[in-house]
This record gives C-alpha cells, sequence and structure tokens, in this order.
C-alpha cells in the first residue's frame, strides 16, 4: 500500500482538529484559501480555539516534507505531493434556505487540478444523499481528466465536530465512514481508524453516511422545535418550562432538550439539505420544515417577549438602551456562523430601541463584515434599561450583572443560566 501523505483542504472550525490529529502520524498538508488564516496557523495560533496552541506548534513543520507533522500553505502546487484528499470546506444556506455547494464546487476543482492516478478524495462537509457522486465526481472528473472508479476513487466520512467542546475532541468521537468501492471504503476506513481512538463505523455506501450525517442534526432540530413550542405555551400558562422538563427528566427514557435560539453551522442549515433533496424527488416534508419554521421564529419571540417585559416593569422602550449579553450561535465559542442572535437583534430595532451587542469571543470585524452590526469584547462602562442574556459564555455567569442596569432594568435570561437573577427567562 502505496504511503499516505493527507491534504486537508479548509482549515477551519472541521479541518484544522483533523488535520492537527492526522499530523501526529502521517505527512499532512493543510491548504487553505485565506492567507492570513494559513499565516496564523504557522506562528502556532488557532483563533477558532479548537485547538491549543501549545498543541498545533507540536506539529507544525516549515517545510511540506515526507515527516510526520503539519505543513500549511494557501498555494496549490504544495498539494501536488499529496495522494489522500479530505475536503472540509462550509456548506451553508443562501438567505432563501436553499444549499449553497458553492465552497464545495471550489474545493472539488482544487482538489481536480492536482490529483493524480490512485488517489482518493474524501467528502466531510455536510450534503444531502447523493451529492458526493452526484455533485461533486463530476467535478472531480472534468477538471482532471481522470474517470471516477478507474483513476480515482472517493469516499465519505461526516464531520462530527462539536464547536468549543473540549470533551468531545475529533479523536473521541465515532467516526463514520464509506468509499465509492468496498476497497477503497476498507482503505478510508482504516485510515482514520489508525487516529480515532473511539473507533469508526463503515457505513454500506457513501449515500447511507451522507444521510446518517444529515439527519443526526435534523433529529436535533425537531426535539428543540418541540421544547421551543412548549416554552411558548407554558409562558401562555405561567408556567416555568425549565422545572416542567427537570420534573419530566426523571423518567429514565426522558429525552433532554431545551428551548432556545438554533443557530450555527449544523442544526440550523443540515434541515434544508434534506428538505431540498426531498423536494426534489416529489416529496414534501412536512415536520422537517414545521421545525425549522418554529426555530427560526425564535429571534422574533424572543424580542418580542422581551419588549412585554419592559411594558410590564413600566419601562420606557422607544430609545430605550438594551445590552445584548453574546452574539456566538453557542457559548463558550468565537463562531459566529448562522448565529440567530441576529435575529433578536433585528426585531429590537424595529421596536425603536438602541441596541448594544457585548461579546467577549466574538470578533468584532468578523461580525461587523457579516452581519453589519456593531459588537465589543470589552464589558461596557455604560448602564442600560434592559439586559438579554442570549449566549451562556462562563464569563457572562461570573461577572456582576447588576453593574450593567439602570435602577429599574430588567433581564431577560434566553438560556435559563442565571437563577433568580433574571426577570423572565424562555
Amino acid at each position: 500500500m502505496t504511503k499516505k501523505k493527507i491534504a486537508v483542504i479548509g482549515l477551519g472550525y472541521v479541518g484544522l482538529p483533523l488535520a492537527r490529529l492526522f499530523a501526529t502520524k502521517y505527512a499532512v498538508v493543510g491548504f487553505d484559501i485565506n492567507q492570513s488564516r494559513i499565516s496564523e496557523l504557522n506562528h502556532g495560533e488557532d483563533k477558532t480555539l479548537e485547538v491549543e496552541n501549545t498543541i498545533l506548534k507540536a506539529v507544525l513543520k516549515e517545510d511540506n516534507s515526507e515527516e510526520n507533522g503539519l505543513f500549511c500553505t494557501a498555494k496549490l502546487s504544495d498539494l501536488e505531493s499529496c495522494n489522500f484528499y479530505i475536503i472540509t470546506v462550509p456548506t451553508p444556506v443562501d438567505r432563501n434556505n436553499k444549499p449553497d455547494l458553492t465552497p464545495l464546487y471550489k474545493s472539488s476543482e482544487t482538489v481536480g487540478k492536482v490529483i493524480q492516478n490512485g488517489d482518493i478524495v474524501v467528502y466531510e462537509s455536510t450534503v444531502y444523499p447523493g451529492a458526493t457522486e452526484e455533485e461533486c465526481v463530476p467535478v472531480l472528473e472534468k477538471i482532471s481528466g481522470l474517470t471516477f472508479n478507474k483513476d480515482f476513487f472517493v469516499g465519505y466520512s461526516p464531520e462530527r465536530i462539536n464547536p468549543g467542546d473540549k470533551k468531545h475532541t475529533v479523536d473521541k468521537i465515532l467516526k463514520v465512514t464509506s468509499g465509492s468501492t468496498s476497497v477503497i471504503a476498507e482503505e478510508i476506513n482504516n485510515l482514520y481508524a489508525s487516529v480515532i481512538t473511539a473507533g469508526t463505523h463503515l457505513a454500506p455506501s457513501i449515500k447511507v453516511a451522507e444521510a446518517a450525517k444529515v439527519i443526526e442534526n435534523s433529529q436535533r432540530d425537531i426535539n428543540i422545535a418541540f421544547v421551543n413550542e412548549l416554552a411558548k405555551i407554558f409562558n401562555i400558562l405561567e408556567i416555568d418550562t425549565r422545572a416542567v422538563l427537570e420534573a419530566a427528566g426523571t423518567k429514565w427514557n426522558f429525552i433532554p432538550f431545551t428551548p432556545g435560539l438554533v443557530g450555527g453551522h449544523c442544526i440550523g442549515v443540515d434541515p434544508y439539505y434534506l428538505a431540498q433533496k426531498a423536494q426534489a424527488v416529489g416529496y414534501h416534508p412536512e415536520i422537517i420544515l414545521a421545525g425549522r419554521r418554529m426555530n427560526d421564529s425564535m429571534g422574533q419571540y424572543v424580542a418580542a417577549e422581551m419588549v412585554k417585559l419592559m411594558l410590564k416593569n413600566d419601562l420606557k422602550v422607544k430609545d430605550s438602551n438594551i445590552l445584548i449579553l453574546g452574539f456566538t450561535f453557542k457559548e463558550n465559542c468565537p463562531d459566529v456562523r448562522n448565529t440567530r442572535v441576529i435575529d433578536v437583534y433585528r426585531n429590537l430595532i424595529e421596536y425603536g430601541v438602541n441596541v448594544s451587542v457585548y461579546d467577549p469571543l466574538a470578533n468584532p470585524k468578523e461580525v461587523l463584515h457579516e452581519y453589519g452590526v456593531k459588537t465589543i469584547n470589552q464589558k461596557p462602562d455604560a448602564k442600560f434599561d434592559a439586559l438579554i442574556l442570549a449566549v451562556a459564555h462562563q464569563e457572562f455567569l461570573e461577572i456582576d450583572l447588576t453593574e450593567l442596569k439602570t435602577e429599574n432594568a430588567v433581564i431577560y435570561d434566553v438560556k435559563g443560566v442565571l437563577g433568580e437573577k433574571a426577570d423572565k427567562k424562555l
């Protein structure tokens, strides 16, 4: 068997941890078109906070040699010596919630320019069943001039990275694998098994592996939609939703989910990929899209509840000053992709209030570029008429929120973590 030299295409939240892990046993070329990201990594810094700087520095190497370690680059020619390519680019949706495969097409074109006879290309990006073979393979064939399953082969191994989770790291999460032939499937599975301590599961086909990934997050989305609807009902009934969930959770087979904003690159996106494919073959998915509508409505709901809370406490709404605590899509993570806190922000603006956003982890330049919203990383000196805890960063749980409040200010706790400090919670 030919010695593997691995290329990881896309060095974000998924690609970098995987490249770092493989680099402990193989020669790895980490490729990203973002030159500033490459410079950052070559200095041993990861601003996504997924890989500790000391761990990253331990595998970095300065040359594109055959020795084990990670060489980071933005030069296409550096990929030519590789024979195993792993594509980990994002697969977002557009403003109409339609799957946007542009990053997948572009990365396939990149790999198509350098693959040679016998090479293997594995996709980790979330897609709908059939996308790897129906959308990506034709691009590889067109650009390379090679023939699929004769000159080159493909596989699919869905990423299971949980951004910000330092317990369930990439090596500790069981990996689903698949390949375009039975022999290639075994080869791909063995390669991942050599570094994934949690083990692997070899799926019978690429489509099965693709479907498994997309339903993992669709299932979570639907369950969260259910508790979000419960929260709306119990709010009308003046019942504490989290007290209800705690009581119900005493049953051995009750599945614990909590209400909230559903964003991020997976749970808030993947269901649309499955729905799109279902509609393309003539089936209209009822439950999946109903769950999406419920979860996409929560930003508007939180803003409306905040305004109601202010009115009940005789607080002026128009021209009031409201502080949103947190902008990332989840706690203790700098990732702002598809954050639904933006929905809360935009809906509050429509009420004529002045909204400030404080997030110690979100990159202000990135937020401004992606959403047109100014954020700050430092605790503000001003006082506000209302606070919304949108993201449960550890820092927010440790600061004295009274220092941010005017005399009669109110606090709305989206995450349900403030206890009696909050005037109302979702």
